[in-house]
């Protein structure tokens, strides 16, 4: 099954073909030079940063797109790239590339970790693969979870693109088929399927581009924070699936949320063109109101509505995720930006 909207390998190819500029432009990102590396500072109010991208590069270690980054116990950063020499590259916070890996795909994209027991594992998403994988953080396959033919809407594995994993408290694991049928499907610890919901639509309780998705324990009780990227917006449903509410963040694609404290952070890879870069940060307070764009305009609201934003068009390529450490710094790996590394925001 074929989705343009869904499928950013389709992009590629499209544009490619049309010779637009982000693919056919003569300038070189591969040493992340693809905006001024000086003294400037982007964000509002309480979330400012200033911007190095020479942080993480190493050309000894090629990338294609650079998808996602998270963080362990020791404070090591393992970032996801689809070059499949280096499906996983382990940084230190200094930004040296201290061990890599890889399981041989192209499709290498989401990347949750988490701490079972002391002993931290690491899931991965490949929408190429049609596949989610838990490792060990040197690289050892312990579960696969293949293409959900049980689902009587999935008639191939061709369907199943998953981008995106969340692990609850008691190990079920929430994946997200973003580039596929759009469907959350939750299983245990074991792999083993427990429902799913979601599907591609535009009612309150289906998704278009359910690209990410986190486990939000701010309030009362845990829920399921879930992007429907195209969209532009984020909703909340109920670990069982159940819709509670949903958030309108017009003009941005936003990808995955990622929260930290009581704070919750976007990337946003695309703010009004896919052939231009035009993506920016976001950041929203406890409830859920953008209180700074870094790299983009001073957040706007009317009548608690949120107005579109303009990208400043030159702090970021394709910003793809928000890495933070507990300085609260931001990491930023980038898709589609000619194999540039990630980059680091440090807080001022």
């Amino acid at each position: 099954m074929k989705n343009s909207k869904n499928s950013r390998r389709d992009f590629v190819k499209n544009t490619a073909a049309l010779g637009l500029g982000i693919i056919s432009t003569p300038k070189t990102f591969f040493i992340n030079k693809g905006i001024e590396n000086d003294d400037q500072i982007i964000g509002h109010g309480d979330f400012r940063y200033k911007i190095d991208k020479e942080w993480g590069i190493n050309a000894q270690y090629p990338v294609n797109d650079c998808h996602e980054m998270v963080l362990d116990n020791d404070k090591n950063l393992y970032l996801t790239t689809n070059h499949n020499q280096n499906n996983i590259l382990k940084y230190n916070r200094s930004g040296k590339i201290i061990d890599s890996w890889s399981i041989g795909n192209d499709g290498t994209h989401g990347l949750t970790i988490n701490d079972e027991g002391g002993e931290e594992f690491l899931y991965i998403t490949d929408y190429a693969e049609h596949k989610v994988f838990k490792t060990n953080t040197k690289g050892k396959i312990l579960l696969q979870i293949e293409w959900p033919e049980f689902i009587p809407e999935y008639s191939s594995a061709k369907e199943f693109k998953p981008t995106e994993t969340a692990i609850a408290d008691n190990g079920d694991i929430y994946v997200c088929d973003g580039y596929g049928l759009d469907y959350i499907i939750q299983y245990n610890s074991n792999g083993e399927y427990i429902r799913h919901f979601g599907g591609r639509g535009d009612s309150e309780s289906t998704f278009n581009c359910c690209h990410g998705i986190t486990i939000d324990n701010r309030y009362d009780k845990p829920s399921l924070l879930i992007t429907s990227r195209t969209n532009n917006e984020f909703k909340r449903f109920s670990m069982e699936g159940k819709f509670i509410e949903k958030y309108e963040l017009p003009g941005c694609w936003i990808c995955r949320p990622v929260l930290d404290g009581n704070e919750l952070y976007f990337s946003v890879i695309v703010t009004n063109s896919w052939d231009k870069f035009d993506g920016m940060l976001a950041v929203l307070d406890q409830n859920n109101k953008v209180v700074s764009l870094p790299g983009g305009s001073i957040p706007k609201y009317s009548e608690n509505n949120f107005l579109a934003p303009l990208s400043d068009k030159k702090s970021f390529l394709n910003p793809h995720d928000i890495c933070i450490d507990e300085d609260k710094n931001l990491y930023v790996p980038q898709w589609n930006s000619k194999n540039t590394y990630p980059i680091k925001l440090t807080r001022v």
